[in-house]
């Protein structure tokens, strides 16, 4: 009997990464991604950022023959297909399904004032009442740029698409969308509980630019007879399950109740926390989107927290101050200085204006340094403790809009490496964090197979999720770790005020 497989996409800006995930064990059989070098992206001025939707599709193709020839798995073999995609792009298309132009990525900051003239001139009660958020640089923004700089292109469009809508499309020919998807464009209103007519009207977008919305967790389309030749699958199979990459992060990590936290640390890092209650900040610090198990019936929001200044100070400390260490000596260099790093602070803001300091550029900056006394290892760990108290600093946002920070899951690799910046989380925070092996494209493939019905719930879909590590708040430093916290809130503090 063949092995039977869920198949998961996950559609980033840097590559299309697929995975065939087991059925009956859970485990990965095979993963690749495409292009093996970091996908181009189109910057024909300062600011802007472009895909051809193309491109995703080719390399979603390569990525998917390589795992099938791995396996000698046939198309017949796989159940269900999920896509995890880049938040917040836009595609747009002709009544022909064909694409109009590039798309406008999520890092492409052209839509700023579009987004912020919306805001003041909607109000922000209106826009964080209704949207949760400002309409900021999403994907309305981004289409309001499009109305105005290409009204001839405008005019031809049918319908508006998410980068995960577009693959959908390709695989089954049918133009579709989440609520969750609509969310994360500012176009769902939370109050009425249906698309945001009232920023669409604003606009001048007519609804019918807007996908069909189906469920996170559904049937959502077949792979059509042209998909299923183009890409060695069976004509029929269901496409399941779609999200944007940090909601299906989320899921990935068996995140779907309220107190639970989905984290990572690499480059940038995020804390992605699940609230029971529709609420936002009214700072507009974090952002709040619908979650992948949100309905009209449950409240289920995802509140993301984004600090930029997290692995790149790491590893700007690695190349400067310890460029003969590896990282794993680096921290165990940590882990050879008490917590306060004995007065040194590290405020980490410097990779830009930090939306949790309500888009203030503070910059990084190093304080209470002695010659006499410090050395690399304090630098190492007052570093890494910078980043934590950021994490910390925004998760009390998170907690002053309602969540109770019980559990922070992640994956075992960039930051949650280092046993003391694992340590600092759960002593500030007094949450347990779980450390798992997993990824985005394989939290779609089990996403697909809860749409599908092959799993009846998440704690089926999860069951067989590896648990690599648990570390629990030790509760005999917690004075230390929360003593150092507000420490360098002070010197925070100071550096927000000069």
């Amino acid at each position: 009997m063949n092995k039977r497989y869920l198949l998961g996409f996950d559609v980033g800006s840097s590559s299309v990464k697929a995975s065939l995930v087991d059925v009956e064990t859970g485990e990965i059989s095979a993963t690749a991604f495409y292009p093996e070098k970091e996908a181009p992206i189109i910057a024909v001025k300062a600011g802007w950022a472009e895909q051809n939707p193309q491109m995703w599709w080719d390399n979603a193709k390569l990525s998917l023959k390589k795992i099938m020839a791995e396996t000698n798995a046939k198309g017949e073999d796989i159940l269900a297909i999920g896509i995890s995609y880049q938040m917040h792009g836009l595609v747009c298309v002709d009544k022909n399904k064909e694409v109009l132009r590039p798309s406008i990525i999520w890092c492409d900051s052209r839509a700023v004032p579009y987004g912020e003239r919306a805001f003041k001139e909607l109000g922000s009660e209106k826009c964080l009442g209704h949207l949760l958020n400002s309409p900021g640089n999403f994907t309305a923004a981004k289409l309001a740029w499009v109305k105005e700089n290409e009204p001839e292109l405008f005019a031809k469009i049918d319908k508006i698409m998410l980068p995960g809508d577009y693959i959908a499309m390709k695989l089954c020919g049918d133009i579709r969308t989440t609520i969750s998807g609509l969310s994360e464009g500012m176009m769902w209103d939370f109050k009425a509980k249906k698309p945001a007519k009232f920023l669409l009207d604003y606009f001048g977008f007519d609804e019918s630019m807007l996908a069909d919305i189906v469920p996170t967790f559904s049937v959502q389309g077949e792979v059509s007879l042209e998909a299923a030749k183009e890409l060695g699958l069976k004509e029929g199979t269901p496409i399941s399950y779609r999200a944007g990459d940090q909601p299906n992060n989320a899921v990935s990590l068996n995140v779907f109740n309220p107190g639970e936290i989905a984290s990572t640390a690499g480059t940038s890092g995020v804390v992605y926390g699940v609230l029971g209650d529709v609420n936002y900040d009214p700072k507009s610090r974090v952002n709040t989107f619908a979650h992948a198990n949100y309905t009209t019936e449950l409240d289920r929001l995802g509140v993301l927290l984004c600090i930029n200044g997290t692995g790149i100070l790491n590893a700007w400390v690695h190349r400067n101050i310890t460029p003969n260490y590896s990282y794993n000596e680096m921290n165990d260099l940590a882990l050879s200085v008490p917590i306060g790093s004995e007065g040194v602070k590290i405020i980490p803001f410097g990779n830009g204006a930090e939306r949790v300091l309500e888009n203030k550029e503070v910059g990084c900056s190093v304080q209470g340094l002695s010659f006499n006394k410090h050395n690399q290892a304090h630098l190492v760990r007052a570093a890494q403790e910078g980043i934590v108290f950021s994490f910390c600093y925004g998760m009390e946002v998170m907690q002053h809009m309602g969540m109770n920070i019980n559990d922070i899951h992640a994956g075992k690799a960039n930051m949650f490496l280092s046993p003391m910046f694992r340590d600092t989380l759960a002593g500030v925070s007094g949450a347990t964090i779980e450390l798992y092996d997993t990824d985005g494209s394989v939290g779609a493939a089990k996403g697909a197979g809860m749409g599908a019905g092959i799993y009846k719930d998440n704690v089926e879909a999860f069951s067989t999720l590896k648990k690599l590590d648990v570390i629990e708040p030790d509760e005999t430093k917690r004075d230390a770790y929360l003593s150092a916290y507000a420490e360098w809130k002070e010197a925070l503090a100071a550096s927000i005020n000069k």
